[in-house]
């Protein structure tokens, strides 16, 4: 089993900066991909970026330039530090990771919200 645990949303400005951050725990060795998905309400949940243990990024079209991804595989850990916020990106982000057999495993998800 793997926990995954996210941390660091909260209220910007518009422009402003903001870094999250994903802790995994439990049995975390096989862990391939980890990454962060973002959603609002009644809508799907939709890919930001990923990360595999060696290091190959993924963004999607609508972050990139903007938001970058981090992972440092000794403490399980992810990272996605986001700048140059937009109303648009205000979500509740989710921390994912899964193995090389596609078993999947998700965070509870952090608020981040964009306004002035």
């Amino acid at each position: 089993q793997v926990r995954l645990v996210e941390s660091g949303g909260g209220l910007v400005q518009p422009g402003g900066s903001l870094r999250l951050s994903c802790t995994a725990s439990g049995s975390t060795s096989n862990l391939y991909v980890m990454g962060w998905c973002r959603q609002t309400p009644g809508k799907q949940r939709d890919l930001v970026a990923t990360i595999t243990s060696g290091g190959i990024t993924n963004y999607a079209d609508s972050v990139k330039g903007r938001f970058t991804i981090s992972r440092d595989n000794a403490v399980n850990s992810v990272s996605l530090q986001m700048n140059s916020l937009e109303p648009e990106d205000t979500a509740v982000y989710y921390c994912n990771a899964r193995t090389r057999t596609y078993n999947r495993f998700w965070g509870q998800g952090t608020q981040v919200t964009v306004s002035s």
